[in-house]
């Protein structure tokens, strides 16, 4: 009867032995595949318990600095961790700190625990906190294959179906500790040439080895770029850290703020795509060497591939982050969709068409074919790339080409023509995109459209509006880019007006106004100096519209005409919300003025924009509100006239000896008595600045925009002069004698230094 069994244990075990060594298979897979030390620590806990037939599990890893071991789980979605001494206070830590195995049947056995080291222990924590109870414990250091250092530890806990873990179980442990230790002795390596890398900074004095550990951890945690950590969290400067990667690597560090053209032909037949999952890109390539520009220069993998790309050629790499590259390559993406014009668009749609026969009607195109979603996709591409504010789509009847214009720098300029047919389809899919009603032309309508870009998410304002000539609609893009506030410093002001108005922004209430036309940068001047404000001491509310410009810590709302929630509503609940300062979008009415001035003078600091022409001209417009005088001066701090003027292009800006007539006009138009006081003479050395032209500037000469600004301060001599309804002659001559230049005076200033030209201060201000 025996002899019959021996067969069937026999196949028993082999399946058992079978079974054993494909989750073997498996355990040493995932410590192969492993990318840090958490994955390991984490990812072998359920294939660790299903081996060894243990109720629970865990592999420790050690922290050299901290003298500990630790080990990580998953919980409910959330990774724990857990440390432990080197010491004899626990079976791990005496593990760690002798390297022996401890094989126990009972860990609350002292007896059993003192036979094999009297000073052992058993720390029952776990237990407590967990209500489980500990049996049997196997516990196996973890060492480095070739120094024999130890690397970690791996405990086992209550064998399941036994009463204590077989010298069979000892043996299988140790063998999963071989791998495990090649593994873990990798990954260790790898954090030390992480370090490595940056070994300047702290030798430099710009980091401590404290800091730089902490940055690594925090890296690895939050699976982030060091250099990224280092940035933000330690204030490391791009620059240091370039010159600790060349250092280390031996190879040029990229520049991100140096012009780069890419070479196309090198990137025709490669996936985008690719190089930013593998982080690297080439840059240029000459007779027999090619450029590469990546993150890691002495990554294998990537060279191999890098080589099979490129054979037979030398590769001379440039180091750079990651971040760099991905932005280089979302340029590349950028010119290959450029490549495809809206031209080869509208030509594929014309091919669409007579494909499907001779088309005359403006409904024949449907508000979502995939030629118009392309079509309306590329006509936002195209000027956002050129710097645009907005898109003027504009229809002329169904017998002539619909125009196309953008608003670059200030200035409409044509960009493209749409044949007729397409003029109704266009419109239909601007206000799918805007959720409006297509069925609606009779009167106009406002939307905004959220539009991703390869590089990002842009958001465009859009305004349909019925027009003549036989039935035509207006769709009017505007786009909305600032995400992030401007530094009060960089928006161009002269020294006076920065400090001046630095120095009222401080005062803890009264009013701040900033004044100008529609388009002249009141809402991002207001949000520069909410941006000096902005501190954890202090509340500030703003009612804005549209919300164009969020930053960290305001409370911003958006203001909903439609349901009655307007400005002065706003400014009542922002009362009893406990504010100290107030930011309001616009005053349009008497009644958000007075509600503004009350809350200035009953100890909040307010901001607000008004449409004036000029800053004396705001005091007499408020008091043509009906505004009482005495109040108004009361509440007054100051009040910031500006306009946006076009900028001279910087690649292709030259200086020119101007004619006679030209300084002349000049004069005239700052004042000639006070030009004088400024010193500056006709002579031979005179030099004024213009742009010639290139391909930067469109062949314009002027490219992007600054501000021009007038400030008046309520002084209280300007205040006597407000309670007494003082013309604005008056209080314009009274605040030029204390240091105020008008907007022209500072534009003329802004030309004498070279930023713009006077032809394009006049096109903004009047003298």
């Amino acid at each position: 009867m025996d002899l019959n069994r021996t067969p069937t244990r026999r196949f028993t075990t082999l399946q058992q032995q079978v079974a054993y060594d494909e989750r073997l298979k498996r355990v040493m897979n995932l410590i192969h595949a492993a990318k840090d030390i958490d994955q390991i620590l984490v990812a072998l806990h359920d294939e660790m318990l299903s081996l060894f037939d243990a109720e629970r599990s865990a592999i420790y890893a050690v922290d050299y600095d901290r003298k500990e071991v630790y080990s990580k789980f998953s919980d409910l979605n959330k990774i724990r961790e857990i440390r432990v001494p080197l010491g004899n206070q626990s079976i791990v830590g005496f593990v760690a700190t002798n390297c022996i195995i401890v094989n126990v049947t009972n860990a609350y056995d002292k007896a059993e625990l003192a036979r094999i080291s009297p000073a052992l222990a058993f720390d029952n924590s776990w237990d407590q906190r967990s209500g489980m109870r500990t049996r049997q414990v196997l516990t196996v250091p973890v060492c480095a294959p070739a120094t024999n250092a130890l690397t970690g530890v791996i405990q086992l806990i209550n064998k399941r179906g036994a009463e204590r873990f077989t010298p069979l179980d000892e043996q299988r442990v140790r063998e999963v500790a071989q791998t495990l230790g090649i593994a873990l002795h990798n990954q260790y390596q790898l954090l030390r040439r992480k370090s490595a890398k940056f070994d300047t900074l702290v030798t430099n004095n710009l980091l401590s080895q404290q800091e730089l550990d902490l940055a690594i951890t925090e890296a690895r945690d939050k699976q982030r770029p060091l250099e990224s950590i280092l940035m933000e969290t330690y204030q490391v400067r791009k620059h240091d850290i370039g010159n600790a990667l060349s250092a280390f690597y031996r190879c040029p560090f990229f520049d991100p703020e140096e012009q780069l053209v890419l070479d196309r032909a090198l990137l025709e037949n490669l996936n985008l795509s690719y190089l930013k999952t593998h982080g690297w890109v080439p840059l240029h390539e000459s007779d027999d060497e090619v450029e590469i520009l990546i993150d890691d220069p002495t990554a294998f993998t990537k060279r191999q591939d890098i080589q099979r790309v490129f054979p037979a050629r030398k590769i001379r790499y440039v180091v750079g982050l990651l971040d760099d590259i991905v932005a280089v390559l979302d340029t590349a993406h950028q010119e290959r969709a450029a490549h495809a014009p809206v031209s080869a668009i509208l030509g594929q749609l014309a091919a669409e068409e007579q494909q499907g026969g001779t088309i005359s009607s403006d409904t024949a195109l449907d508000e979502n074919d995939s030629g118009l979603v392309r079509l309306v996709n590329q006509i936002i591409a195209d000027a956002y790339k050129a710097g645009a504010s907005g898109i003027h789509i504009e229809p002329h009847g169904p017998q002539r080409e619909a125009m196309v214009r953008i608003r670059v720098d200030g200035r409409c300029e044509k960009s493209l023509e749409v044949p007729p047919q397409y003029r109704r389809p266009l419109a239909s899919r601007l206000k799918v995109m805007a959720q409006l009603d297509i069925a609606e032309r009779r009167k106009p309508q406002d939307g905004k459209i959220q539009f991703r870009l390869p590089d990002r998410e842009i958001e465009l304002r859009a305004a349909t509006l019925p027009t003549a000539e036989t039935d035509n609609e207006d769709v009017v893009l505007r786009i909305l880019t600032a995400k992030e506030p401007i530094q009060l410093d960089n928006l161009g002001m002269s020294e006076r007006n920065l400090q001046e108005f630095k120095r009222v922004l401080q005062k803890p209430y009264g009013m701040i106004l900033c004044v100008g036309p529609t388009g002249s940068g009141k809402t991002t001047t207001l949000h520069s100096a909410l941006a000096q404000l902005n501190m954890p001491d202090r509340k500030i509310w703003t009612a804005e519209d549209p919300v164009e410009i969020t930053q960290y810590g305001l409370r911003q709302l958006q203001v909903h005409h439609r349901i009655g929630l307007d400005f002065a509503t706003a400014m009542r609940s922002f009362l009893r919300a406990d504010p100290d300062i107030i930011m309001v979008g616009e005053i349009r009415d008497r009644a958000t003025a007075e509600i503004s001035i009350e809350a200035s003078l009953t100890g909040h600091l307010i901001l607000s924009t008004l449409h004036t022409n000029s800053a004396v001209e705001t005091v007499t417009r408020l008091l043509e509100m009906q505004m009482d005088p005495f109040l108004f001066a009361d509440a007054l701090l100051g009040v910031l006239a500006q306009r946006l003027t076009r900028t001279i292009c910087r690649n292709c800006k030259e200086q020119y000896h101007p004619t006679k007539e030209e300084y002349d006009t000049l004069a005239y138009g700052y004042g000639e008595e006070a030009f004088a006081h400024l010193g500056i003479i006709y002579n031979d050395a005179f030099r004024l600045t213009r742009g010639k032209g290139c391909q930067a500037c469109r062949h314009s000469g002027y490219k992007g925009r600054m501000g021009i600004h007038e400030l008046l301060i309520a002084t209280d001599e300007v205040k006597r002069l407000i309670h007494a309804r003082a013309p604005v002659s008056d209080i314009l001559a009274v605040a030029l004698t204390q240091g105020m230049t008008t907007l022209v005076q500072d534009g003329i200033m802004k030309t004498l230094q070279g930023w713009t030209d006077y032809k394009q201060v006049q096109a903004v201000a009047m003298r």
